[in-house]
């Protein structure tokens, strides 16, 4: 395949050959407003003329946050074109994480969005840095707002020319530990993985559709959805309300869906809050009936024209995929991280071994190092982090290959499977080592639970702290802690001694990340469970009898 336009001069692109085509679609008070690829092209050219009027110092940072919005992606695209370079902020970030990638990355512009607890967010920002508001109801009048900024300005002729290897974007690693990383995303870097989508995922006939409910501060989103859509293309259409997913999934109906775990997880929990397991099981044994159920599900989630479901961020539990599975939906898992471009393994229709994560791309050079890490070299790698030389070089190997810090295996097919993150392999205190990912896997049978964190460090026997999900938690105690402990002893009969499950710790308060147990990505900080729980843990284990504790 010959080389790729860059994004920006493929949405210009795109602009020129289907100016009237719709591009990106966004509710507003319920009310659905359509931009063409050529007003979006536009608005982007416009608020570009407008930043570099700002005379800001060539390559400069400039921060879009808030909830996934039409005007965060022509935010980033008048970035490109301006020759900026785009960093996105979780909107629901510690102040303590925005303040310190405001001062790294060296940010002078924010494109501020619709966004919760906004006050603290803004308190964060350094003083100096220009607030662009966004044409969003309930987002305060800032320095500029977006609306006025275009209207002052002609669109700007032509995009400030950069390199395949000038920096394209900044994407801050959300981080269990320590501060951030600024990863460095090139255009080479985004060109060379659309290049593989396009080879190994390519648009169907019909036209594709992509919803965009993600953080799109994070790589997944970021790459996937907002830069595949411009070569593909896709249209897109935005969430308004977090709540309102389920109802704007029904109205969508995308061609490509992609989700972390918890949420497929929470489809899973809505469906049998509707139709209760036994009714559905009851339901699929009757031929012809199955067949309507099935597509009644579907249809009834938004999932009915959907030809690739994808699941990725961490691993969904292989009971959940194969629960999916029953109801002919397809999960597919795949594999790749910020600093690679998420570019790494995917499993594909008619080539999808549930479990793993999927076949290593043909050219994303994969490979298992002798302590089971899992490494790989390609185009689409970083070539480092922002300003910091030292986590660089620890990044890569003396050979060149990225460090991708989780341990795996590539089985006879050619699959690859992950087996637990190198760092989060624990030692008990009887000397034997537990990786907690497998173990965690398993427990996904049991669907009242929503997150799930196996401790041992320092512990004679692994302990399983878990939350609820929300209708679980409306259900008799006495009742989940019998489902709780048949499970645990289900898995049990799987493991191997030192790796069973000696105690379940319920937690009273869900995990989120305002609480500090979740990553913006919906990642669990493990640290911080074993940090806030190990105490408690520890004093459990005194008490032989006990197998399950509710916090408060």
């Amino acid at each position: 395949m010959s080389e790729l336009p860059n994004p920006v001069q493929q949405l210009l692109k795109r602009a020129a050959e289907t100016p009237n085509a719709p591009y990106l679609h966004q509710p507003v008070k319920g009310v659905w407003r359509t931009w063409t690829w050529a007003e979006v092209a536009e608005q982007a050219q416009r608020m570009a003329a407008a930043l570099v009027a700002m005379n800001l110092p060539k390559g400069s940072a400039v921060a879009m946050t808030g909830m996934n919005n039409a005007h965060w992606f022509m935010a980033d695209f008048a970035c490109g074109i301006a020759g900026l370079i785009g960093v996105g902020l979780y909107p629901k970030q510690s102040e303590d994480a925005v303040r310190f990638i405001s001062e790294h990355a060296g940010i002078k512009v924010a494109f501020i969005g619709p966004m919760p607890d906004v006050a603290g967010f803004i308190k964060a920002l350094p003083a100096d840095v220009v607030k662009i508001s966004l044409p969003y109801p309930g987002v305060a009048a800032y320095d500029h707002h977006w609306d006025e900024l275009v209207a002052k300005h002609a669109p700007l002729p032509k995009p400030v020319e950069r390199g395949p290897d000038d920096i394209w974007s900044l994407i801050y690693t959300s981080g269990t530990t320590g501060n951030p990383k600024g990863v460095i995303i090139t255009a080479k870097n985004l060109t060379f993985t659309v290049a593989g989508m396009l080879r190994d995922q390519p648009a169907i006939a019909s036209g594709e559709h992509f919803m965009s409910y993600l953080p799109l501060a994070h790589a997944f989103e970021r790459g996937a959805v907002e830069t595949a859509s411009l070569y593909l293309p896709a249209q897109v259409h935005f969430l308004e309300e977090l709540e309102k997913l389920p109802e704007t999934l029904a109205a969508v109906r995308p061609t490509r869906f992609y989700g972390v775990p918890l949420v497929y997880t929470r489809i899973q929990a809505g469906i049998l809050k509707k139709l209760p397991q036994a009714k559905i099981d009851r339901l699929l044994g009757i031929p012809i009936v199955s067949g309507l159920v099935k597509k009644k599900i579907r249809k009834g989630l938004g999932l009915d024209r959907s030809w690739l479901r994808v699941s990725g961020a961490a691993p969904l539990p292989k009971p959940v995929m194969d629960w999916f599975g029953k109801l002919g939906i397809e999960l597919f898992q795949g594999y790749g991280m910020t600093e690679n471009s998420i570019y790494a393994s995917l499993n594909l229709p008619g080539k999808n071994k549930v479990g793993s994560i999927g076949k290593p791309f043909v050219d994303s050079g994969i490979r298992i190092a002798e302590d089971g890490e899992i490494q790989c070299k390609h185009p689409g790698n970083t070539p480092g982090y922002y300003k910091d030389p030292e986590k660089t070089a620890e990044l890569f190997t003396a050979d060149g290959w990225l460090r991708t810090g989780d341990k795996g295996h590539i089985d006879a097919d050619g699959y690859l499977f992950i087996t637990g993150r190198v760092k989060e392999i624990f030692k008990t205190l009887k000397g034997k080592y537990v990786s907690p990912a497998p173990v965690e896997g398993k427990f996904g049978i049991n669907t009242h639970v929503e997150q799930m964190c196996l401790v041992g460090a320092g512990l004679f026997q692994p302990m399983l702290v878990l939350s609820l999900n929300a209708d679980a938690r409306k259900l008799p105690k006495a009742e989940l802690e019998a489902g709780l402990v048949s499970t645990m002893k289900a898995v049990n009969e799987t493991l191997e001694p030192h790796e069973e499950i000696a105690k379940i710790v319920v937690t009273k308060d869900t995990w989120t990340i305002d609480n500090g147990l979740m990553t913006p990505t919906m990642k669990v900080r493990r640290n911080e469970i074993e940090k806030r729980y190990g105490e408690l843990l520890a004093k459990l284990e005194a008490d032989r009898k006990l197998q399950v504790y509710w916090e408060g």
